[in-house]
């Protein structure tokens, strides 16, 4: 029987790996079809517009540009494509909830997203994020909803963990899972991050690479 130490040493060794391999902004999509040809597997990340998704997709890759942070948010207007060698790639999603821009832009891009995520045969998870200080919001049970309704595998991963105390992000941790528990297209395992700090960095990191297979 293996040593269950030794196979996450195993999967954490795998994510690093792959990480430390080719990462490249690919294309920006403002349309369906402008879409990359889907031979490769894609994990996309998305999030409320300030729950810090570029800062982990930096940390994921260990580029600390890769991915455009900016103070304000709202700021992706596109699928923004990460090739990672010709393993895989990472697929920015604009952020939902907040965006200082035309109602009709804001729509035009939510049914870009939208149709992406129901309609993309190469998409085997979706991360998606969650302020760790404040939880669940109104905005991501919609999501939710929708991804359960497309039958798209996602999972929660708490951001900004480093900002609340470690029993505070364990209780959120375990209400999220309880919230969750019977939605049909969610991954039990919810992993709580830092960019900033790195925690949560590798376990995620590996969690990617076993998809890449």
């Amino acid at each position: 029987m293996t040593d269950p130490t030794a196979e996450e040493a195993e999967r954490i060794e795998a994510g690093r790996l792959l990480f430390a391999g080719p990462i490249e902004f690919e294309r920006g999509v403002v349309g369906m079809e402008h879409l990359p040809d889907a031979e490769l597997p894609e994990i996309a990340f998305a999030g409320r517009s300030n729950v810090g998704k570029s800062s982990l997709i930096n940390a994921l890759t260990g580029r600390l540009k890769l991915a455009r942070a900016s103070t304000e948010p709202g700021r992706t207007r596109e699928l923004n494509f990460f090739r990672m060698g010709d393993r895989m790639r990472l697929v920015d999603l604009p952020g939902y909830g907040y965006a200082k821009a035309p109602k009709g832009e804001i729509s035009r891009w939510t049914k870009l997203t939208r149709d992406y995520l129901r309609g993309r045969p190469s998409l085997k998870r979706v991360i998606l994020l969650i302020d760790g200080r404040h939880g669940l919001k109104p905005d991501d049970v919609t999501v939710m909803d929708a991804l359960d309704k497309a039958a798209v595998i996602y999972q929660l991963v708490l951001t900004k963990a480093d900002k609340v105390k470690p029993t505070e992000i364990e209780e959120l941790r375990a209400a999220t899972a309880a919230a969750i528990a019977k939605r049909p297209a969610a991954h039990p395992e919810i992993i709580p991050t830092s960019a900033e700090k790195g925690f949560g960095i590798e376990q995620l990191r590996a969690e990617i690479a076993a998809l890449s297979l």
